[in-house]
């Protein structure tokens, strides 16, 4: 999985050094195949990876923070915490696009020195007869874990939404997504091999909270409380930037005519895109509301699984194009095999999925054309 990731972040580094705008993976898979194809990419990416992952996120939040706060149980407060939750992140973003960073800084910062804690202290309580293999995976079991587990990985792409935002994006991106996917894949890395060697064979009694298990053998009690307020943050600072980047992508649609004219209009004080930002978090807060966690995360890693395959073809694509100019950008070395890779790999995920969820991902997909085809009809009628 870490080794898909980063072969998917190579295409996304060459991409992001190609273009300004803001966008994101609608501008990439748009200015490549056409302005169908971004349309899909604009839809299924904000829809059906974000919005839908936001709500498994913010669920997922809920269930964490029940540890401190029992009365999440219960649905009216329950309810109540995921309107504070997405109302209080939106307000932020609406009123600068610092706030949003800052924002996110801080929950990074809040999730990083506890778990950098749990990892050098677990470290001395590593036993070597943990870490060896104690069931065989199959295939199969293999396949329908990854697309669970992909889940934890997404999200590295929304940064380049505000593309049209970042000073020297040709450098910055590809620098960015390096550094970020190294640092990441790094600490998840640690944070696994401290979690097999301190559980080992009772992992699976811990399945629903491992690191606070290994907090409490760490720390005793203090540790739990530590590493699930670590946790939260960490689910908090992906919400925060999902809902800084991804009504960027709202914002390209509406201003391309792809999307509703209204979510393209920006805050005369503030300058930034207010209606896309309400829009998005409303319809997250919906998803949390009637929404569950696991069903969410299998629907939102299939829609990005569609979006990183699409980007990948993307990257190809616009190399061709590029052959055509003289400005240099970055380039994934080895020619087509790094993309190729990531495409046999992203075939061999979604062909994981059930049978009822590769038809429910096919009915999206026909939905949004049809949404188009009408589109560009009464266009023409216009």
């Amino acid at each position: 999985m870490r080794a898909l990731i980063f072969l998917i972040a190579l295409c996304f580094a060459e991409l992001g050094s190609k273009t300004t705008a803001s966008g994101g993976v609608y501008e990439y898979i748009g200015t490549a195949f056409g302005p169908y194809a971004g349309f899909l990419a604009n839809n299924i990416y904000w829809f059906g990876a974000s919005v839908i992952s936001d709500a498994a996120i913010a669920n997922a939040l809920a269930d964490t923070l029940r540890y401190f706060f029992p009365s999440l149980n219960n649905e009216i407060f329950r309810i109540g915490f995921f309107v504070l939750i997405f109302g209080g992140i939106a307000l932020l973003n609406i009123r600068s696009v610092k706030n949003g960073v800052r924002f996110i800084e801080f929950t990074a910062f809040g999730k990083l020195i506890p778990l950098l804690v749990l990892v050098i202290a677990g470290a001395s309580f590593i036993s070597s007869e943990n870490l060896n293999w104690t069931i065989t995976p199959t295939i199969s079991n293999v396949g329908s874990a990854s697309l669970l587990l992909f889940f934890a990985f997404m999200g590295f792409e929304t940064p380049l939404s505000n593309g049209g935002e970042m000073k020297n994006p040709k450098r910055t991106v590809p620098l960015g997504i390096f550094l970020g996917i190294a640092s990441v894949l790094i600490i998840y890395l640690a944070i696994q091999l401290v979690t097999q060697g301190v559980l080992g064979g009772t992992i699976e009694a811990h399945q629903d909270a491992p690191l606070a298990a290994v907090a409490g053998i760490v720390f005793s009690k203090s540790g739990i409380v530590l590493i699930t307020a670590a946790i939260a943050m960490s689910m908090l600072g992906a919400l925060g930037g999902e809902i800084l980047s991804v009504p960027r992508i709202l914002f390209a649609g509406a201003r391309d005519g792809l999307m509703p004219k209204v979510l393209s209009k920006i805050h005369q004080r503030f300058s930034t895109p207010y209606i896309a930002i309400l829009f998005y978090a409303s319809l997250g807060l919906l998803f949390a509301i009637f929404g569950a966690f696991k069903q969410l995360a299998i629907i939102a890693s299939a829609s990005s699984l569609i979006i990183y395959l699409g980007a990948v073809l993307a990257t190809l694509k616009l190399r061709k194009i590029d052959s055509l100019t003289s400005v240099k950008t970055f380039k994934v070395p080895g020619g087509i095999i790094i993309p190729m890779l990531a495409i046999c790999v992203i075939l061999w995920l979604l062909s994981n999925l059930s049978k009822q969820e590769q038809i429910g991902v096919l009915v999206f997909i026909l939905a949004f054309s049809l949404i188009y085809l009408l589109t560009k009809l009464l266009k023409k009628k216009s």
